[in-house]
Order: C-alpha cells, then sequence, then structure tokens
C-alpha cells in the first residue's frame, strides 16, 4: 500500500451522493465512490447541518484504499449564513455595506476555523482578523450589535 495522491473536495455535509463531481475525482483512482459517501455521511452528519458545504482532504493509496479528513465550512458561507443572506453582491463595493455580522459571530467563525488543520497553531486573534477581512472583500461589515437605545441610557 502506498500513497498515490492527496485530492480536494468539497460536499455537502451529510449529504453526498456517488455523482459527477465526486467520480471525477475519484474515478481516475479507482476508489469506490459509494463507498466514500456512506463514509463521509456517517463522519459529517453530527459536525454540521446538512447540506452545509466542507471541504474534504482525500489520501488515496494504491489497494484504492483511502481516508480523509472533514475540514469547516468555507469562511465566506459562514459569513453569509451569519449576516442573514442567501448570497454575496455581484460587485462588492467597501463604500456600500451589502450586509452586517456582530464582533460575537466574527468570534464563533474564528474558533470554528482555528480547528482546521493549517491553523491550530495560529492565535485566534489572527484568525478573527482574516474573518473580517474576508467579510470585508465580500462587502459584509463588522458592527456592534444594536440595543435599542440601551447605550444611550448607559452614558447618562
Amino acid at each position: 500500500m502506498s500513497f498515490l495522491r492527496h485530492v480536494k473536495l468539497r460536499v455537502p455535509s451529510g449529504a453526498a451522493r456517488p455523482g459527477p463531481a465526486i467520480g471525477q475525482a475519484l474515478g481516475p483512482l479507482g476508489i469506490n465512490m459509494a463507498e466514500f459517501c456512506k463514509q463521509f455521511n456517517e463522519a459529517s452528519e453530527n459536525l454540521y447541518e446538512k447540506g452545509t458545504p466542507v471541504g474534504v482532504k482525500l489520501s488515496a493509496f494504491s489497494d484504492r484504499t483511502f481516508k480523509f479528513d472533514v475540514r469547516s465550512p468555507p469562511t465566506s458561507y459562514l459569513i453569509l449564513k451569519a449576516a442573514g443572506m442567501e448570497k454575496g453582491p455581484a460587485q462588492p463595493s467597501p463604500e456600500r455595506a451589502s450586509g452586517y455580522i456582530t464582533p460575537e459571530a466574527v468570534y464563533e467563525i474564528a474558533k470554528m476555523k482555528q480547528k482546521d488543520e493549517m491553523r491550530w497553531h495560529l492565535p485566534l486573534e489572527g484568525v478573527a482578523r482574516s474573518v473580517v477581512g474576508t467579510a470585508r472583500s465580500m462587502g459584509v461589515r463588522v458592527r456592534e450589535a444594536q440595543d435599542d437605545g440601551d447605550a444611550e441610557e448607559k452614558q447618562e
């Protein structure tokens, strides 16, 4: 059993099905798509809600076996979900915000992203800055939650 190569996929959590998208990546390696989908669905169904796109890094071996790591959803997906948007703007503009998220949402996204393989050693603040940068490039701004006038009362 020798290592062949790594394959990176984006698959919906708990809802993987054998099809062209997965088949084009796994077919040339001789990996059984149905077996991959079964194992992936079992591994991802409790991690994220069903249908959430997650990254998968699959290692293929010469005896047609494989192992895979489920990664967190894309940062842009998490930002759109936190902002309550279905999709981002066609052309984001720094002057015009298309949505807003709170610092608490940025913190939660950063905690989730920090668990990924390549980010475990980074401080949470650095990962959070990366999330803010991604949000800014999407036209989503970070702002404090509105307290319905409570801030004015605290100042008096």
